[in-house]
């Protein structure tokens, strides 16, 4: 890759990959089109359903996904800027705040978590393909009486498929990913309200309710459940929200970048998650108990060729929201800690690999050990959030020294004391413990809240870390400067 370099860049800090943009050609749709990769899976649709079960009326639980999808979407627009204005990924992105070395902190982060997510969610899609196999092929059910590590051998030969077949879509490049999320979306919304309309045909429409618990609140009782609701959206949506940036980059604009969000996040997420309780409702009255796993709904269909097409669909969605989610961000992550020895697909394949190795049907077959990842994740990513976006707005007033982020030279902008900015790291290493106390104490009130807690603890202990830290040199604040210094990515025009 050294032939590559561009002047003054290091190559431990600099690959093709991990370089800033010069060709941004996805617009809104394309951004659209990842999030509906991202919310239209078996997780995304037993997630939704599970919002209408938590005691509260169908209006109220509506009011409360409509603030925390509002609230992602801001909070999405906020982090996608500093990626799109300087067309770098995440990781790069986090030298801003933790300094060209420190950055790998975040960056580690944000990728071992992709890789608990990846094996899991590969996991789910493989339990659908095996529903699939076994419709065609009944012989392989002499599979399942058999077992190694935990998952059985039909399990097994579902979870390579599944492996296999992201790795392909994934070795193509991000040009491929992009292909791939545009459709796989859109075809689940035809599955889906194909599905709906065959539910309600079979219930009728009499038989279809919003609400699929007992109503337990009234009163301003309802407000810690709402409250609830709110977080658990925000939260659902914070591994993403977190390293949008590697996807934000491509935008051809910021407008358009805004606008692919709304549409996919407000008024997406709103669509799926109504279609999905209205399908779920109608499974009572149709099959005669409720259905939360999509797959097992299409399952139960008589026409083989409509429950094997349903499966497939939600396979692929299933695909697209681990490659999106989950196969991007470790494969910038990793790259990111050693650019001169591991590329994009490098890094995406350690976390493969590392997917397989943690076994994850051991880990998903336990609510214990779900509920404590599902809060540990929060109290690690909510501080990563607030420090990054105090550093980018408050901090450095959004002016990025774009080939600093790439230079291991000391009096850099991002340099600090040898490349790592310990005042990040003060203030991350606190508000992270913060989070993990309340997982650990099983104060499942406070846990619910463990994103925002954590978010406002990092972004307050960044701020006063950094209060009366000179970065001028860095931000180049001058006006005039600002004009004649092409080195600097200043705010973009839109």
């Amino acid at each position: 890759m050294s032939e590559h370099l561009p002047a003054g860049y290091s190559d431990r800090l600099y690959n093709e990959d991990l370089g800033p943009l010069k060709d941004k050609n996805w617009n809104w749709y394309n951004i659209f089109a990842f999030w509906m990769s991202d919310v239209h899976s078996v997780g995304g649709y037993v997630f939704a359903g599970s919002l209408f079960a938590l005691g509260l009326t169908s209006w109220q639980v509506l009011v409360s996904l409509i603030i925390g999808i509002c609230l992602v979407n801001i909070l999405c627009n906020w982090v996608a800027r500093p990626s799109q204005q300087a067309g770098i990924p995440y990781p790069v992105a986090c030298r801003l705040a933790f300094g060209v070395w420190g950055a790998n902190v975040p960056a580690i982060i944000r990728g071992l978590i992709a890789v608990a997510w990846y094996g899991i969610q590969t996991f789910l899609a493989s339990s659908a393909l095996t529903i699939v196999m076994l419709r065609f092929f009944p012989g392989l059910e002499s599979l399942a009486h058999s077992s190694f590590a935990g998952l059985s051998y039909l399990g097994w030969l579902g979870f390579m498929i599944m492996w296999v077949l992201q790795a392909i879509v994934f070795w193509h490049g991000m040009e491929a990913i992009k292909r791939f999320i545009d459709w796989a979306g859109p075809a689940v919304y035809v599955v889906m309200f194909v599905l709906a309309g065959w539910i309600i045909w079979k219930a009728g429409p009499d038989n279809i309710s919003l609400n699929l618990g007992e109503v337990k609140y009234e009163g301003w009782g309802v407000i810690g459940p709402m409250l609830t609701a709110i977080a658990l959206v925000v939260s659902y949506f914070s591994g993403p929200m977190l390293n949008f940036g590697d996807f934000s980059r491509y935008g051809k604009t910021f407008d358009e970048v805004k606008r692919g969000n709304f549409w996919g996040l407000p008024v997406n997420f709103l669509a799926f998650s109504v279609v999905t309780v209205v399908i779920t409702s109608g499974t009572i009255p149709v099959f005669g108990h409720m259905i939360t796993d999509p797959i097992e709904t299409v399952s139960k269909i008589d026409n083989t060729m409509a429950a094997v097409l349903g499966a497939f669909t939600f396979v692929t969605a299933t695909i697209g929201i681990n490659i999106v989610a989950n196969f991007v961000s470790p494969a910038f992550d990793f790259s990111n800690v050693a650019p001169k020895h591991i590329s994009f697909r490098t890094g995406g394949f350690i976390a493969a690999v590392g997917s397989i190795f943690i076994t994850p049907w051991n880990l998903f077959n336990s609510p214990e050990v779900i509920h404590y990842t599902l809060d540990m994740l929060a109290a690690f990513i909510g501080p990563l959030f607030g420090i990054l976006l105090v550093d980018f707005y408050l901090v450095r007033n959004r002016k990025i020294v774009v080939d600093d982020l790439y230079s291991d030279r000391p009096g850099g902008a991002y340099w600090y004391d040898n490349g790592v900015n310990k005042r990040a790291m003060w203030a991350l290493a606190p508000a992270v413990l913060v989070g993990v106390a309340i997982t650990l104490s099983g104060t499942k009130v406070l846990a619910d809240f463990n994103w925002f807690i954590g978010c406002a603890l990092g972004a307050l202990f960044y701020h006063l870390a950094m209060k009366g830290q000179n970065v001028s040199h860095g931000a180049r604040a001058d006006e005039t400067e600002l004009e004649i210094t092409p080195r600097l990515a200043t705010e973009s025009a839109s």
